[in-house]
């Protein structure tokens, strides 16, 4: 499965974002090295630190369902529903970095133009124990 394909899904995953407070939505699709893609958006909530992001909704919704391997994963989100460069928060990239390898792809639309990067290049100095 390519970037572009992915950016599909998690436009679609976007729809169902649940985002009363900020009117911020965004959507992810994780896909597994198993081959099966993993939808998320995010979800807000009025104290705002209940909140989680898609890429988390993603990630859980897999680890939760035996995943523990992964390839890549595609972010959008945006105000309006409008596609913007979304790039993952701190708390995300942590959670990726428990379960990506630095060759793990992060895909963002920017338009119609599909931008990719490494984990490595999104997270150079992780946090390991």
């Amino acid at each position: 499965m390519d970037g572009r394909e992915l950016i599909a899904l998690a436009k679609e995953a976007r729809k169902n974002a649940y985002i009363p407070y900020s009117g911020f939505s965004v959507g992810a699709a994780l896909l597994a090295k198993s081959g099966r893609v993993y939808t998320g958006c995010n979800i807000e909530s009025a104290t705002f630190s209940p909140t989680i992001c898609a890429e988390r909704t993603a990630f859980a919704k897999a680890i939760s369902e035996g995943e523990r391997e992964f390839e890549a994963i595609a972010i959008v989100g945006g105000s309006d529903r409008d596609d913007e460069i979304c790039y993952p928060c701190g708390v995300c990239r942590q959670v990726m970095s428990e379960f990506c390898s630095g060759d793990f792809k992060l895909y963002f639309a920017d338009g119609e133009e599909v931008k990719e990067y490494s984990f490595d290049e999104m997270m150079p100095y992780r946090f390991y124990l």
